[in-house]
């Protein structure tokens, strides 16, 4: 089971955010999808995700989205996803 914490962040403060649980298990080929979901959701335009997003986020449990990973405009300062580990 997945398991994703989605936030918005204007500068230190939490903005929208949302817990994504899929039954699929974590697969770096598909997190593309997972973070298309979340972001379809949050109604908010879906990042460009690089390499590095996804070793971050395989490596640390987490990724940082700035700005400048969207193409389009965006109202808040970044958007972080981390892997909630369920025990």
């Amino acid at each position: 089971m997945l398991k994703i914490w989605a936030k918005q962040m204007h500068g230190q403060k939490l903005g929208k955010n949302y817990v994504y649980e899929s039954l699929d298990n974590y697969d770096p080929e598909t997190l593309y999808l997972h973070i298309a979901e979340i972001c379809h959701t949050l109604d908010m335009p879906t990042p460009v995700i690089l390499k590095s997003h996804i070793l971050n986020f395989h490596k640390f449990n987490y990724a940082t989205f700035t700005k400048a990973d969207f193409v389009e405009s965006t109202d808040f300062d970044s958007f972080i996803i981390e892997h909630v580990i369920i025990k």
